[in-house]
C-alpha cells in the first residue's frame, strides 16, 4: 500500500445534514478546500437528517460525500438511539440531556480521522458549538483540543511530519450568527434537517431542543424560518 499523498487544501467535513454541519461545510468551501465529507448511519432516530446530508453536499459542491454506518444503538443509553427513552420536547434544561450519545463525538472524528490519512487530508472540520448547544461535553474547546493532541499521536501522517488540525469554526458562534455566516455564503437552510425526532420525510417537531434551538436562531438572526414543521405551534 502506498502512501496517500498530502494534499494542503483537502479536508475532511463531518456532516450531519444539520444546520450548523452545513454551515461549516460551507465555511470550509468558502476558504478553498476540496471537502470529502463524512456522514454517519450510527442509528439515530432522526435517520432524515442523512437524506439532508446528502443534499447539503451537493450543493455546496463537495466534492466526495460518504455515508458510513455503525451501531451506536447496539448500546443505546441517549434518547436519539434508544426507542425506549423519550426525546424531551418541555424545554430546554440545565445539565446533559437524555439526547447525549455516549462517545458519539469521538467516535465521529475518529472515522473522520481515518478517512482524512486515506484521502491525504490534513484538516478536518467540525461543527462543535459551545454556545448554544445541549450542554454535550464533546462539543467544548478543551475537547477538541484534547483530540486534536491524540490524533496527532495517533497517526502515520502525523508521525511522518504531517499534522492534522481539527477545525471548529462555529464552536463561539451563537446560533443566530451561524445563520447569518451560512446565509452570506449561500448555504439554503430549507434542505437541513435539525430536529431530533424527524419524520421519515424530514418534517420537524417543533419542540425539541434541537428545534427550539434553531428556531430561536432564525428569530434572532430577523432570517425567515425555512424549517418545515409538523405542526404550527413550533415552541409553544
Amino acid at each position: 500500500m502506498t502512501t496517500p499523498t498530502r494534499h494542503g487544501k483537502t479536508a475532511v467535513v463531518l456532516l450531519s445534514g444539520g444546520l450548523d454541519s452545513a454551515t461549516v461545510l460551507a465555511m470550509a468551501r468558502e476558504q478553498g478546500y476540496v471537502c470529502h465529507c463524512l456522514s454517519m448511519d450510527y442509528g439515530q432516530r432522526h435517520r432524515a437528517e442523512l437524506d439532508a446530508a446528502a443534499r447539503v453536499a451537493e450543493a455546496l459542491g463537495a466534492a466526495h460525500h460518504r455515508v458510513v454506518k455503525i451501531d451506536l444503538a447496539g448500546f443505546g443509553g441517549s434518547a436519539l438511539t434508544d426507542d425506549s427513552i423519550a426525546v424531551p420536547t418541555d424545554g430546554i434544561a440545565p445539565g446533559i440531556p437524555v439526547t447525549y450519545v455516549p462517545a458519539r463525538n469521538t467516535i465521529l472524528l475518529s472515522f473522520a480521522l481515518a478517512n482524512a490519512e486515506v484521502a491525504g487530508a490534513n484538516d478536518i472540520f467540525f461543527g462543535a458549538n459551545a454556545v448554544d448547544y445541549s450542554g454535550y461535553p464533546d462539543c467544548r474547546p478543551d475537547y477538541v483540543k484534547a483530540y486534536e493532541a491524540m490524533a496527532n499521536l495517533a497517526t502515520r501522517a502525523a508521525i511522518e511530519g504531517q499534522r492534522l488540525t481539527v477545525h471548529t469554526p462555529i464552536i463561539a458562534l451563537s446560533k443566530a450568527d451561524i445563520i447569518r455566516t451560512g446565509i452570506a455564503l449561500g448555504v439554503d437552510y430549507a434542505l437541513t434537517v435539525s430536529c431530533y425526532q424527524a419524520t421519515t420525510d424530514g418534517l420537524a417537531c417543533g419542540q425539541c431542543d434541537a428545534c427550539r434551538l434553531r428556531c430561536a436562531g432564525f428569530e434572532q438572526a430577523a432570517v425567515a424560518d425555512p424549517t418545515r414543521y409538523k405542526k404550527l405551534n413550533k415552541n409553544k
